[in-house]
């Protein structure tokens, strides 16, 4: 299985797959790293947000999702999240998750690394500047097309309960430069 879009020069190998794992509280700069590693590795990025936010024109299922714990909503974009990946590393293609991913989550994609026999990295982005986080919330327009924008009360409610997962192996610090970040997961991935 090759990686798809990779060219192959005679005599050299593809670069072998690899699952990375992106998260953090909202505003951090977790999507800014994400898709800065995707574009590096020409890996495709899926991102909860966008997963979830497909399924926002069906009203009855939107009726079901609402009805649902918090742990149980989250639940569903993961394993839709989990199960794109899926279908790509089968397919020899690295894959950047990006999301708010709890211990149950990064358990979850650390299995379908074991599953698919592929390098699985989780970077955790932090932001231990409140300022710098709320300017980033305030200011962010990402044009989800069915999601909406969080408030800067909803983030400091996440910040207020986030628990940082402990199974992570790399912390990367949102108040740095987005590319200085992007190098450090690079470097750790061996790139």
């Amino acid at each position: 299985m090759g990686q798809a879009g990779a060219v192959k020069r005679p005599g050299t190998l593809p670069p072998a797959p690899c699952l990375l794992l992106v998260t953090g509280v909202q505003g951090t700069g977790k999507s800014t790293v994400a898709e800065g590693i995707g574009d590096a590795l020409g890996a495709p990025v899926f991102a909860w947000d966008w997963f979830m936010a497909a399924l926002t024109p069906f009203a009855p299922l939107q009726e079901a999702l609402r009805a649902m714990e918090a742990r149980e909503y989250r639940s569903v974009g993961w394993s839709l999240l989990v199960q794109a990946a899926r279908s790509q590393l089968r397919r020899g293609v690295s894959v950047v998750l990006d999301g708010m991913a709890r211990a149950e989550e990064i358990a979850a994609v650390r299995g379908l690394g074991r599953e698919v026999a592929v390098r699985t990295v989780v970077v955790m982005t932090t932001c231990d500047d409140p300022l710098v986080q709320r300017a980033r919330i305030e200011g962010r327009d990402r044009g989800i097309p069915g999601w909406h924008e969080l408030t800067w009360e909803q983030v400091e409610r996440s910040r207020a309960t986030w628990l940082p997962p402990d199974d992570v192996d790399l912390v990367v610090d949102g108040t740095a430069a987005a590319v200085d970040s992007i190098r450090a997961v690079l470097g750790r991935l061996g790139h």
